[in-house]
């Protein structure tokens, strides 16, 4: 019986659908504009802190901040990749193929060495950002990302992490050219800053030749990445190949200067009770 009404109501909302679609096409012109479906994204909770391009006292925190010498070209991404401690094949497996995704990114294994002792090191041997893969139950689930030498570092949630043989229809393994970077809506102070730090982590001038596409996608807080090729079909037509590796984060939190647990101070804190409570509002 539910079979059966959810199949007329579709047949009535289809012939509903094809009755308007008939009314447009009568009045021509004086047809009345389509209504805008309401989703969660356009009746979003408006955010103080969105960010405004032409905002003089953001123009200067940019000008001052810690990325400030990435984007005024002074300094060239040097990547370090390592892992928790112990890692297994899974972990390691998405290390390697996120060295492919990054320019000039290293991956060395930690040997049971702490961050504190790590971040020194780094700053030494002149890396610009420190990436932590954390998994557990042989699962990748947390990401933190260190930009070096004063911060800030970020830690992510990290969800459906799929490898390149987990891709259906994929194409063929990354070229070394630098990729493209696209960073999609990050509209507020504090995502303004996060999708800095994940730009600061590629090269400037993206290598076209290769045509490839690395994408941080904000959608409701989550940040989608996708590694793709564009692929030229014809002078019109354009089609696009996923390369893999995929995955989903979500900031857990925000820290001044490098990791220190202990004492390190927060810009910024997930606190589900506290700030989870309508559904309609974003951080990012």
């Amino acid at each position: 019986m539910f079979l059966r009404w959810k199949q007329q109501q579709r047949k009535e909302k289809l012939a509903n659908k094809r009755k308007r679609r008939k009314e447009r096409e009568a009045l021509g012109d004086k047809a009345p504009p389509k209504a805008i479906p309401k989703t969660i994204e356009n009746q979003r909770v408006y955010d103080e802190t969105t960010v405004d391009p032409n905002d003089e006292e953001v123009a200067f925190d940019e000008a001052t901040d810690e990325f400030a010498p990435y984007f005024n070209r002074q300094t060239v991404p040097k990547i370090l990749i390592t892992t928790s401690d112990r890692p297994r094949g899974r972990t390691v497996r998405f290390c390697e193929q996120l060295s492919t995704v990054i320019p000039n990114s290293h991956v060395y294994y930690r040997r049971g060495l702490a961050l504190k002792r790590i971040i020194p090191q780094c700053i030494a041997r002149d890396f610009t950002d420190l990436i932590v893969i954390n998994e557990d139950r042989k699962i990748p689930n947390g990401l933190v990302l260190s930009h070096l030498p004063d911060g800030p570092t970020a830690h992510f949630r990290m969800s459906s992490v799929r490898l390149r043989k987990e891709i259906k229809r994929k194409g063929k393994e990354p070229t070394e050219h630098i990729p493209e970077v696209i960073l999609n809506n990050f509209t507020t102070r504090l995502g303004h800053s996060i999708g800095r730090m994940l730009a600061c982590l590629f090269p400037h001038d993206p290598q076209f030749i290769g045509r490839q596409v690395a994408t941080f996608h904000n959608q409701r807080d989550y940040i989608f990445f996708r590694f793709h090729r564009y692929i030229f079909k014809s002078e019109k037509k354009v089609g696009i190949q996923e390369l893999g590796p995929r995955f989903t984060l979500k900031l857990r939190s925000l820290q001044k200067g490098t990791f220190d647990s202990k004492f390190g101070e927060y810009e910024w804190i997930h606190k589900r009770r506290e700030m989870d409570t309508s559904r309609r509002k974003f951080h990012l």
